[in-house]
C-alpha cells in the first residue's frame, strides 16, 4: 500500500512538473515582464491621473520615427526661420500640414561625434538618437543608455494595454559587430530598456497586428481573444497551485529559480487584470496583414497604418519606429534609383549623386506625409484629430551623410500636443542638444522627476 501511494505521489509530482513547465511556456510567450517595471508602474497609477493626457482629458500620444543616413542639407531647410518661410523641395510634400509642423533647426547630438572613437557614425547615429549617451565602442561589451521612449513608457505605460511599441522594417542581427567595431545592436535599434538591453522591434506586420488585436478573421477576433484570456486565467490558477505544492519539495536554489519564474506569472496576472480594467478590446474592420510585404513602401505604410490603429484604440501612447537602420544601403528601384542609399550619400559633391540622395530624402518625407494624413483623418474623443493630440518626432541621427556630421540634425516635430505645442514654423534652436527636446516632450506628457536625460543641459520649452 505504501509503495502504491509513493508511486501515485511520484506520478502526481511528475504530472505537476510537466504542467507547470507548460504553464511557463504560456507565460514566456507574452510580452510583459516584471523586469520592465510593471509592478512599480501599477503602484504609481493612482498619482498619475494627468499623465499623457491633453487638457481635455484625451490621450496624448508620442512617436519617434527614424530615417537613415541623414539628408541633403541644402534641400532640407526652409529659406528662413519663422512662420512665413518657404519650405524646401524635400519638405514640400508636407505643405498641407504646415499648421501642424515645426522644423527644428540647430538640434545636435554631439555624443554621436567620432572623437577618439573614430569611425562608426552609423552605429552612433542609431544608438544615440533616443538615448543621448556616448556608446561604448565594442562588438560585445554593449553599453548605451535608456531611450526617452522607454522613460516615457515607464511612467505612462500602465494607462494602456501596451506600455510602448517598437517597430522596424529591418531585421536585427542578433550579435557581432556591424560598423567599425560597434555592436550590431547599436546600429539596428533606437529603443533601449537600459544601458545594455535594446528593445526588440517588431518587423512583421502580421505578428504586430495579431499581438495588438488578436488572431482570426475580422468579426472573430474578440471572441477568440476572450477565450484565450479565460484560458490564460485557468493556466495561471493551475500554475500557482502547482507551484505551492512543488515548493516544499525543492532545494533552496530551485526555490530561488521558482521565485524568479513566479515573478513572470505575477506580471501576467497584472497584464490580464489591466486589460480587463481598460475595457473592451476592439476588432478593426480590416483584414490581418499577410506578413512582410515584398515592396518596402508597402511594408512601411502597413506599419504606419498599425501605428494609427494603436493610437486610435488607445492601446499605447508611446511608439518608436526605425524605418531603416543608419548605413542602410537599400536601393530604390521603384523611383528609378538602382544604387544603394548609403553608397550614394558619399556623393563627393557629384550633382548627379546628390540629386539621387535628395530624391530618396523626398521619398521618405512623402511616406511620412501619408502618416500625418491618416492621423489627421481620425477624430479623437475631444473633437480634435489624432494628429492634434500627438507629438511625432521625425528625423535622423546623421545630418550630412556625406561627412557623417551630427550637428544641425534634420528633425521635424508634428502635431499640437493637445494644444501645448506651437506648430506652423521653422525655429533655429542655437545648437541645442536633442536631449533638451526630449525633456521638453517629457514635460508635455506630465512625466515626474525627469529633469536630466543623456547629455541634456536643460529643458527645451520653445516647441
Amino acid at each position: 500500500m505504501a509503495i502504491e501511494q509513493s508511486r501515485a505521489a511520484a506520478r502526481h509530482f511528475e504530472l505537476s512538473r510537466r504542467s507547470f513547465l507548460r504553464g511557463a511556456g504560456a507565460c514566456v510567450a507574452l510580452p510583459f515582464l516584471e523586469s520592465l517595471g510593471i509592478g512599480k508602474l501599477a503602484a504609481n497609477q493612482s498619482g498619475a491621473t494627468r499623465l499623457a493626457q491633453t487638457a481635455s482629458g484625451a490621450p496624448l500620444r508620442t512617436a519617434f520615427v527614424y530615417f537613415p543616413n541623414g539628408a541633403i542639407p541644402a534641400q532640407w531647410w526652409p529659406d528662413r526661420p519663422g512662420t512665413d518661410s518657404t519650405w524646401s523641395r524635400t519638405l514640400r510634400p508636407l505643405d498641407g500640414f504646415k499648421g501642424q509642423l515645426q522644423v527644428l533647426g540647430q538640434i545636435d547630438h554631439h555624443t554621436a561625434d567620432g572623437g577618439r572613437d573614430g569611425g562608426g557614425d552609423h552605429a552612433r547615429g542609431n544608438g544615440t538618437w533616443l538615448t543621448g549617451v556616448r556608446l561604448n565602442k565594442s562588438a560585445t561589451d554593449i553599453r548605451a543608455g535608456i531611450s526617452i521612449d522607454q522613460v516615457m513608457a515607464r511612467q505612462v505605460g500602465h494607462l494602456t494595454r501596451f506600455p510602448s511599441l517598437e517597430l522596424a522594417c529591418d531585421s536585427t542581427p542578433r550579435s557581432g559587430g556591424c560598423d567599425s567595431g560597434y555592436a550590431c545592436a547599436y546600429q539596428y535599434n533606437i529603443s533601449w530598456a537600459n544601458d545594455r538591453t535594446p528593445m526588440a522591434a517588431e518587423t512583421n506586420p502580421r505578428q504586430l497586428f495579431e499581438r495588438l488585436f488578436g488572431q482570426g478573421d475580422r468579426g472573430q477576433r474578440l471572441a477568440l481573444q476572450h477565450r484565450r484570456q479565460q484560458e490564460e486565467r485557468s493556466v495561471l490558477d493551475f500554475v500557482l497551485d502547482d507551484a505551492r505544492a512543488m515548493q516544499r519539495r525543492l532545494s533552496a536554489q530551485d526555490q530561488r529559480k521558482l521565485d524568479q519564474y513566479l515573478t513572470g506569472v505575477r506580471a501576467l496576472e497584472t497584464r490580464i487584470g489591466q486589460a480587463e480594467r481598460l475595457g473592451r478590446a476592439i476588432d478593426p474592420e480590416i483584414d490581418t496583414p499577410a506578413g512582410i510585404p515584398t515592396e518596402f513602401a508597402d511594408h512601411l505604410q502597413i506599419m504606419y497604418d498599425i501605428m494609427v490603429l494603436a493610437f486610435q484604440a488607445d492601446y499605447t501612447r508611446v511608439i518608436s519606429f526605425c524605418q531603416a537602420h543608419d548605413g542602410s544601403n537599400r536601393s530604390f528601384d521603384h523611383i528609378g534609383i538602382a544604387e544603394g542609399h548609403h553608397d550614394l550619400t558619399h556623393h563627393r559633391n557629384s550633382p548627379e549623386r546628390i540629386a539621387k540622395v535628395a530624391d530618396i530624402d523626398l521619398w521618405y518625407v512623402q511616406q511620412f506625409s501619408r502618416l500625418l494624413e491618416k492621423l489627421n483623418a481620425v477624430r479623437d474623443d475631444d473633437g480634435r484629430t489624432l494628429l492634434e493630440n500627438s507629438m511625432i518626432v521625425f528625423g535622423s541621427g546623421n545630418a550630412d551623410g556625406n561627412r557623417h556630421t551630427h550637428a544641425n540634425l534634420p528633425v521635424l516635430l508634428a502635431g499640437s500636443g493637445g494644444g501645448t505645442l506651437h506648430p506652423g514654423r521653422y525655429v533655429r534652436h542655437n545648437n541645442t542638444p536633442m536631449t533638451n527636446l526630449f525633456l521638453g516632450l517629457a514635460g508635455k506628457m506630465g512625466l515626474q522627476n525627469v529633469d536630466r536625460f543623456g547629455d541634456s543641459t536643460g529643458r527645451l520649452d520653445d516647441i
